[in-house]
């Protein structure tokens, strides 16, 4: 099975200069963790996630209006349509990403995520993918909640 079969085409994007709250509105919107930037001709730049808004907004204190371009997560992993799932599901894992972007040309054209991937019948490369990238980084231990 090809990722042109299982991806989400007429993917949502939003352009560099966007905002941060643009970004978070449309993920809340949409109910989707992630939204692509691009430039005017629909080439893909970055995507900002919902890890992204934490960390690199709300973490470093920074507001609404700050454009997208300082916090996205620049040159994106993607997938081409011709590739096959499975091709898919070991760059997710490595890369512990659960969406991909698919690029034609260099142009976005959809996206596919690990839900897509198990609905259209292939659970359980879905699953071990999601196994991979939930795997937890090296845990902190002993913080203590910080009053400050």
């Amino acid at each position: 099975m090809r990722l042109a079969d299982v991806m989400t085409d007429e993917v949502f994007f939003l352009t560099p200069t966007d905002s941060v709250q643009q970004a978070a509105a449309a993920m809340r919107d949409l109910n989707v963790g992630i939204v692509p930037i691009c430039d005017d001709e629909q080439r893909l730049l970055a995507v900002v996630t919902d890890r992204d808004l934490a960390l690199r907004v709300l973490a470093e204190g920074k507001d609404g209006s700050t454009p997208l371009d300082e916090v996205a997560s620049a040159d994106p992993v993607a997938g081409q349509k011709e590739w096959e799932v499975s091709s898919a599901i070991e760059i997710m894992s490595e890369k512990q990403i659960r969406r991909l972007p698919v690029v034609e040309g260099g142009k976005l054209i959809g996206i596919v995520s690990l839900g897509d991937i198990s609905v259209h019948g292939t659970t359980s490369g879905a699953g071990a993918a999601l196994e991979e990238i939930s795997r937890p980084a090296m845990p902190r231990r002993g913080l203590a909640h910080n009053e400050g």
